[in-house]
């Protein structure tokens, strides 16, 4: 054996020693727990990364980088805030976001007497990224208002689905119409 290999070796030992045993053999000793903090903007954190998978997702970072120049991050934009979820608008950049409400819009618009039909679906695909696209879609027609609403409110909820990238994500909200206001409105 080389003194090279040998040092190598070394290394590896002392690098693996340092980890805990989650990371030196892939399981997690108190379970994974998905975390429900947000950030500061609102998005999802998503899970809580194990100090191995933090050096190994930060390497493959780097490389990916390189590879393919910086992941953008998504923040949601205030004109978007009364209509989408923070779910959906977290993985769209600022144009899909305004493309997302736009279609959200379109759907909950109803007819010349404003009643909105369940099914009523509109649809879009990015300008700015081609692997991304959603539709929002009417899924029913609630009877009681809400929270904080008119007793003469009307509400519905609102399916959002988003492919981006091939992944899917889909967010149901409820939104609310105030005797009197044009649009429904996202409820907290």
């Amino acid at each position: 054996m080389s003194l090279r290999a040998a040092s190598l070796g070394v290394a590896a030992l002392a690098v693996a020693a340092a980890l805990p045993a989650q990371a030196q053999f892939g399981f997690n000793l108190g379970g994974a727990k998905k975390s429900s903090e947000t950030t500061a903007e609102g998005c999802p954190q998503g899970k809580k990364k194990s100090i191995g998978a933090s050096i190994l997702g930060s390497v493959a970072g780097s490389v990916a980088s390189r590879a393919a120049g910086k992941f953008a991050t998504f923040v949601p934009i205030p004109e978007v805030a009364s209509t989408l979820t923070n779910a959906i608008a977290c993985k769209l950049d600022e144009k899909e976001q305004k493309q997302a409400a736009e279609a959200t819009l379109a759907a909950t618009r109803g007819d010349e007497a404003g009643e909105v039909a369940v099914g009523s679906t509109a649809e879009w695909t990015s300008a700015s990224r081609p692997e991304v696209k959603g539709k929002s879609t009417v899924l029913a027609v609630n009877e009681g208002p809400g929270k904080g609403m008119p007793k003469d409110a009307k509400c519905i909820t609102v399916s959002d689905v988003i492919i981006v990238n091939g992944e899917e994500t889909t967010a149901n909200k409820r939104m609310c119409r105030a005797p009197g206001s044009a649009r429904y409105a996202l409820m907290a």
